[in-house]
């Protein structure tokens, strides 16, 4: 009897087991009928990425590129976090994600506490307009306005790269009020927020991105301070891939590359299309699109290669632009008090990029492009850009920027040589002129009040020149881009309060950088 009761228990039981098994395993065996009976049998696996919906990121996300990769036998998926550059970090370490768009900026300050999970494979674009300081004109007109002013009100969007621009422009000018603290330091969820924060009067100044700069600037009482179509290699957007995926999947990050690089050209031979299928995914309208495609410069595959990672064909030139991007703006958020040191392992930043895959590709050439290198000229250093003969009213006629942040550039008494340590002040200032290739540079000599006044003029005229000329014979700097000014004791700066008497006669002798454009 006991046996009896223990086989049908046994059975009972394996029946129950079976059953399970089958309500299990059924969704299996249909979704593998369903993959083998259809074109999904195909599908070679997923590819997925975090972005935000920043129109640069476009190419990535678009139908081109999905259908490159469909084609390929990859699906890929492509999440908006709405710009959640820390969710992307945490996912990348995780392995929840492949690959991961970001800012060179964001991408050192949010993944310093991850150890960097993810290297540079790519140069996305660079914003070129795509951000922009703008003010109420009543209240600041320029940068140098800024300094020294009491109760500006900031608004911007933290951890964007219009945050970073705010940074860059407080660490190269001298600027700490574009990073204010307490009621002045307004942080808005977008760009657009901090754009009504403006027009309303709640703010002073506003950093945005656009098409909010472009609707911004529609209302007369606002003006551009400075905007990234006069800024070099300052945010640049990347493609980063996890570390484990690079080493165990590393034919599938050439397809990416290979593919990408092909919807580029697609939509670059293909203007209208590109227009077209942005409007679709946003639904704004064709002149907003062209406002923003307008604010973006994508880097191709000739320049991922020549402009940003140093590869070039043996005898021609290319220049490291990633890896001094990532030198310059860890200096920016060390300076601005984001790291108290270099973050980055080793503080080599080559830890930080994989440039391989590109090699490779250069190597056999991508179908439908021209291997860069030959026949092609070296993209010039944008330090050596080239300006056009100004006359003194043309020169008089432009509207100054910003000073440059620049240590004493110290002289022997009564002498306009440069020494060797003034040499390394100039050397370091020419860090920070690289990021604005746009604009010339009125170099203006002082000195102190005391004195005779035409001495005094000579000897600041007389070190002006020297530093223009130091910066044309070792930079290759256009002569015609450099107007050097000597003032005399005419302008001295203003006395601080508390300042003592010795202390700002002694700061008096200086030599300034004075970036300037055309006042539209």
């Amino acid at each position: 009897m006991n046996k009896t009761i223990i086989g049908a228990a046994m059975i009972f039981i394996m029946v129950v087991v079976g059953a399970v098994g089958v309500k299990l395993l059924l969704p299996r065996l249909e979704e593998s009928q369903q993959k083998a009976t259809s074109d999904a049998v195909k599908t070679k696996g997923k590819i997925r990425m975090d972005m935000d919906n920043w129109v640069g990121y476009f190419p990535l996300r678009s139908p081109e590129m999905k259908n490159q990769m469909r084609r390929a036998g990859y699906m890929l998926v492509c999440e908006d976090d709405k710009a959640d550059y820390a969710r992307r970090m945490e996912r990348l370490k995780d392995g929840d994600i492949d690959f991961a768009v970001v800012t060179v900026d964001s991408f050192i300050l949010n993944a310093a506490q991850h150890n960097y999970p993810a290297a540079i494979v790519m140069v996305i674009d660079e914003s070129k307009g795509g951000d922009a300081i703008l003010a109420r004109k009543e209240r600041v007109a320029s940068l140098d306005e800024l300094k020294g002013k009491s109760g500006i009100r900031v608004a911007f969007t933290p951890d964007s790269p219009s945050h970073h621009l705010a940074k860059a422009a407080a660490d190269h000018f001298s600027v700490p009020e574009l990073l204010p603290s307490g009621k002045l330091r307004i942080e808005t969820d977008g760009s657009e927020k901090a754009r009504d924060k403006l027009l309303a009067g709640k703010a002073d100044i506003a950093i945005c991105w656009e098409p909010d700069v472009s609707r911004a600037l529609n209302n007369k009482e606002v003006i551009k301070i400075l905007g990234t179509e006069d800024t070099e290699r300052l945010i640049v957007d990347i493609l980063v891939a996890n570390r484990r995926f690079v080493q165990e999947n590393p034919d599938l990050i050439q397809l990416m590359l290979d593919n990408y690089f092909k919807t580029l050209k697609k939509y670059r031979d293909h203007p209208d299309l590109l227009t077209e299928h942005v409007k679709h995914e946003t639904g704004l309208s064709k002149e907003t699109v062209s406002a923003m495609l307008k604010g973006v410069k994508w880097a191709n595959f000739s320049e991922n290669c020549e402009k940003w990672f140093g590869i070039s064909a043996p005898g021609t030139y290319a220049d490291e632009g990633l890896i001094d991007t990532i030198e310059s703006t860890v200096r920016i958020l060390v300076n601005t008090g984001d790291f108290s040191s270099d973050p980055i392992p080793d503080n080599d930043p080559y830890r930080l990029t994989n440039s391989s895959f590109l090699e490779k590709l250069f190597a056999k050439g991508i179908s439908g492009f021209t291997t860069p290198g030959k026949g092609v000229a070296g993209p010039v250093n944008s330090i050596e850009a080239k300006f056009a003969l100004l006359d003194e009213a043309g020169w008089n006629s432009l509207k100054e920027v910003g000073t440059l942040k620049v240590e004493p550039i110290l002289f022997q008494h009564g002498a306009t040589a440069l020494d060797v340590l003034a040499k390394q002040v100039v050397d370091q200032s020419v860090e920070r002129l690289k990021h604005y290739p746009n604009f010339r540079l009125v170099i203006k000599g002082h000195t102190g009040t005391r004195g005779d006044p035409q001495e005094n003029l000579r000897l600041s005229q007389g070190r002006a020149e020297s530093v223009a000329r130091y910066l044309e014979v070792v930079y290759n700097i256009d002569e015609n881009r450099i107007r050097p000014i000597g003032f005399g004791g005419a302008k001295p700066l203003p006395r601080k309060p508390g300042e003592s008497k010795r202390t700002w006669m002694y700061s008096l002798p200086r030599v300034e950088l004075v970036l300037v454009q055309e006042d539209y």
